[in-house]
């Protein structure tokens, strides 16, 4: 089993270094100088979206919750769908028409005179915000390691994150897009054929899985966890809300606007949609298995006893307990090399993305003199590794769950961005201050309302912090509209 993950260590690796040279500016490094096609760029856009949180914090979710995990995985799947059909397009012709290569650049380029206000404050908010969501994917590496080889979470943690930091570092966004496709293609398989495996042991074993859920409890086949009324509309609202931040994700939205052309977007959109199908059934199914080979007592007593463990967020343990219990040595290396890849893919985005907004979007507005290309690559390549090992520093200090940390992350981001990018695409009327009004109300708004109402509300920050932002940008938007031309 550890010589299946050396040996995807290695391809990984060569992967990285094959592709390095590829990148001779910045915006190679940073965009990947617009050339890559669209089925790469929605592999790309699948893995990087899917990170720890589909592997380990939806499958532990699911196992956690039953049924009402549901709600979650429908989220994501609506969300996924409106970005790729719906938004996309608008969005790659809306890059094509600004030159732009970030969607910091895209929204500040949209007002002319506010660019620098703008991309200052919308890069603040990635710089902030992705640090936590890159945070989430060592530490998930780490917890994959660690309950697979016994290797300590710290070192784990070290062994994901520096490979990680290493192969950004080297070649930047074309040599991520690329270790995403491989990495994408790996997860898909893990997540099909694992499902299957594990539903022939329980016929094999006569077991039914509609039963084993019944016997768990009653809130383990409830839509709804046994509530009802009102507290039944929030517990599905809440669920439904991971939709809403998909609108903001500059590192998913980035890889839409990049696309090369329209003939290949179009390809693009059907090969990101049947993945993310065949991906979050397969998820959600190892999740509800998991809760039958309990009930059943397929699963030895230490991995219960590691499963319960509340204070560590064990449940989110379900995949690599049921791939070491239950697969072959070989099949076992290429699964947990998925879960891995699912950590790498997104980390690797998201570092590439912070750094870019440093160096594009803050050092490039505020600079007095443009860098040469050599100079400004190399640049680039510094403060990815910053970016790395402040990410890594504080994977050491995690205290949440994956899912939390996504969860929070991913509120913030897509609160702050969502409802700013949907207006400039959409709304005619959308004016810079609304635009302002989005940005701020949308972080300032998820960090008062996780902190100070969530526990006692029972409502995700998810929800409350994106309607309040996409309220803030239309009331302001009306308020202090655009002077016409």
């Amino acid at each position: 089993m550890i010589a299946v993950f050396v040996l995807y260590l290695v391809l990984l690796m060569v992967i990285a270094i094959r592709t390095a040279h590829m990148s001779k500016n910045s915006t190679d490094y940073i965009a990947g100088g617009k050339k890559i096609g669209g089925i790469s760029m929605a592999l790309s856009e699948r893995a990087t979206g899917e990170s720890a949180w589909l592997i380990l914090g939806l499958t532990g979710e699911a196992f956690l919750l039953g049924l009402q995990a549901l709600w979650f995985a429908l989220g994501c799947v609506i969300g996924i769908f409106f970005i790729w059909f719906v938004m996309g397009d608008r969005l790659r012709q809306a890059a094509e028409a600004t030159s732009s290569l970030t969607i910091t650049s895209l929204i500040s380029r949209k007002f002319s005179g506010a660019e620098k206000v703008i991309s200052s404050i919308a890069s603040s908010i990635i710089i902030f915000f992705l640090l936590f969501y890159v945070e989430a994917q060592f530490y998930g590496g780490g917890k994959v390691l660690f309950d697979t080889f016994g290797i300590p979470q710290f070192w784990g943690v070290v062994i994901g994150s520096l490979i990680v930091i290493f192969y950004c570092m080297i070649g930047g966004f074309i040599t991520v897009v690329a270790t995403d496709v491989f990495q994408a293609v790996l997860m898909i398989v893990s997540l099909i054929v694992m499902p299957i495996i594990l539903l022939f042991i329980l016929a094999s074993h006569n077991i039914n899985l509609a039963a084993s859920l019944q016997k768990a409890g009653e809130s383990y086949v409830s839509l709804t966890g046994g509530e009802v009324g009102a507290g039944a509309f929030l517990l599905i609202a809440s669920g439904l809300s991971w939709a809403l931040g998909y609108t903001g994700q500059p590192q998913l939205l980035t890889r839409l606007m990049l696309v090369r052309s329209r003939k290949d977007y179009n390809r693009g959109k059907w090969v990101a949609g049947i993945w993310t199908l065949l991906a979050y059934a397969g998820a959600i199914l190892i999740g509800f298995i998991g809760i039958a080979f309990v009930q059943e007592g397929l699963i030895g007593g230490d991995a219960v006893a590691r499963l319960s463990d509340t204070g560590h967020k064990g449940f989110e343990l379900i995949f690599p307990i049921l791939v070491n219990a239950f697969m072959l040595p070989v099949l076992a290396g290429i699964m947990l090399s998925g879960a891995i890849s699912a950590m790498m893919s997104t980390a690797s985005s998201e570092i590439i993305l912070c750094s870019s907004a440093i160096t594009e979007d803050i050092h490039g507005n505020f600079a007095k003199k443009k860098m040469q290309a050599k100079r400004a690559l190399w640049f680039n390549r510094l403060i990815t590794l910053a970016v790395g090992l402040v990410a890594f520093g504080l994977a050491m200090l995690v205290k949440d769950s994956v899912f939390g940390l996504v969860s929070y992350a991913w509120s913030g981001i897509g609160s702050s961005f969502g409802p700013a990018l949907l207006l400039i695409l959409f709304w005619k009327r959308v004016s810079r201050t609304g635009v302002i009004a989005s940005l701020l109300s949308g972080a300032f708004g998820t960090i008062l309302w996780k902190y100070f109402f969530e526990k006692d509300t029972g409502i995700s920050e998810r929800l409350t912090s994106f309607v309040f932002a996409f309220a803030m940008a239309v009331l302001f938007s009306l308020l202090f509209p655009e002077k016409k031309k």
